[in-house]
């Protein structure tokens, strides 16, 4: 099996309009990161819980769709197209 790079954004159970994309190899263990107030962006709003995850066999294909996601336009896409992402 190939090596994995996973783009996702998780979305807050706190504060519903909070989202974060993020970007790793280990989803179960990155989520448990989150969760656990590890990162300051994200501590205030626990829990989390995964929104869409997309799995990349070639990294830097991965980084350039998260810095995407990140973008204006790519806040829109997410937003049109996947049920639950507004943010």
């Amino acid at each position: 099996m190939e090596a994995k790079t996973i783009v996702y954004i998780l979305r807050s159970e706190r504060n519903f309009n909070r989202y974060y994309t993020g970007i790793t190899s280990d989803i179960v263990r990155r989520l448990q990161w989150h969760n656990s107030g590890q990162n300051v962006s994200t501590a205030d709003d626990r829990p989390w819980r995964v929104s869409v995850s997309f799995h990349f066999t070639d990294e830097a294909k991965a980084q350039r769709f998260e810095k995407y996601l990140k973008s204006g336009s790519g806040r829109e896409f997410a937003r049109r197209h996947f049920d639950d992402v507004s943010g």
